[in-house]
């Protein structure tokens, strides 16, 4: 069930050291984060927030891509683009499998992406290094994304945080199998050697939440989106930085 009252907290602070809202975390959900050594994060809207635009650009590469391979308007590549990611939780899959898309060829080209919105967060930087280190403790951080690579590493060079991820576990890494597809943390789990009981996982999109709620990892959502709380959803984040300020 999602953490409620009663809670704890402690006052976050600004960039500039100023104060700003106090994060609330429950103190039964700080008793459970204190025990869990490896920190799985999502990439993309996770690490930088929605309003740099990526996600975006991505569609609309996406959708170029379909109108010119399979000589379709734009309206039909994007149902296609659509349907196949609601069906198998990446478009890719559904090329791959229907119209024979090399997944290379499609990686490459979806990813060629403009980063100039994405830029270094010293704040989370200095979040993460104290989550990674925090009071003794020697806390695994990786990522966890169904992006391809060559994007991760650009990314998390654009945020400074290359240094930060023991490890970073793409599309690729998990035989294109992608989040919230069980075998896709199977592949994560095995390449890693984490342990699901120790393990933290970090996403905007609450649906790849389900199968790290099953195998009882705590699941935090990362979203400032209003609403009923989804059953696999222990915590919300509405920001990532006054949270890892707070718990630790």
């Amino acid at each position: 069930m999602p953490s409620v009252a009663p809670m704890s907290s402690r006052m976050a602070e600004t960039a500039d050291g100023s104060a700003a809202t106090p994060s609330i975390v429950p103190g039964a959900l700080l008793q459970r984060l204190a025990a869990r050594q490896t920190w799985i994060f999502d990439l993309d809207n996770t690490l930088y927030p929605p309003e740099a635009g990526i996600m975006a650009q991505v569609n609309e590469r996406m959708t170029q891509f379909i109108m010119r391979e399979l000589s379709l308007d734009r309206g039909r590549a994007n149902d296609i683009r659509s349907r196949y990611w609601r069906r198998y939780g990446i478009t890719l899959e559904g090329l791959r499998r229907h119209h024979g898309v090399a997944p290379s060829r499609f990686l490459d080209e979806v990813h060629d992406l403009d980063l100039s919105h994405i830029k270094p967060d010293p704040a989370l930087c200095e979040a993460l290094t104290r989550l990674a280190g925090d009071r003794g403790t020697s806390r695994r951080l990786i990522v966890h994304t169904n992006g391809s690579r060559a994007h991760a590493t650009r990314v998390l060079e654009r945020l400074d945080l290359t240094e930060t991820f023991a490890a970073v576990y793409a599309i690729e890494d998990k035989g294109l199998s992608p989040k919230p597809e069980p075998e896709a943390y199977d592949r994560v789990i095995a390449a890693d050697g984490l342990d699901p009981l120790d393990a933290v996982m970090l996403e905007d999109t609450a649906a790849n939440l389900a199968v790290p709620h099953r195998l009882d990892m705590v699941t935090l959502w990362v979203t400032q989106q209003s609403g009923p709380t989804p059953p696999q959803v222990d915590h919300v984040i509405p920001a990532l930085v006054p949270f890892l300020r707070a718990i630790t």
